[in-house]
């Protein structure tokens, strides 16, 4: 695992190493909206994730999540401020998050 500072450290280094594409998360499932595609739960694994405090506003609280997929070989990040969108999604979808954070 590596170690970032800050959140935009961490997604510039994630995309060097291939983590390209940029991930929504929505109720069911995740989307990436510039390929036009949604991945199920069991479509996607977390490969890492690193937390982010915000020092000054808890509202700057975030965690991001870098995805791989066998479903078109790619990979990608979620960003998630700290549930804020929990009580809007499935419960497998939370779940696969949950474990992580």
């Amino acid at each position: 695992m590596y170690i970032y500072d800050t959140l935009t450290a961490a997604v510039a280094d994630l995309d060097k190493r291939g983590y390209e594409y940029d991930f929504e998360l929505e109720p069911e499932f995740i989307e990436c909206k510039a390929i036009d595609l949604r991945l199920m739960p069991e479509e996607f694994e977390i490969d890492e994730f690193y937390r982010f405090e915000g020092l000054n506003d808890p509202d700057d609280s975030a965690v991001i999540y870098a995805i791989s997929s066998q479903v078109g070989n790619l990979k990608g990040v979620i960003i998630d401020a700290y549930g804020a969108y929990a009580e809007n999604l499935a419960p497998d979808l939370l779940d696969k998050l949950k474990m992580h954070k």
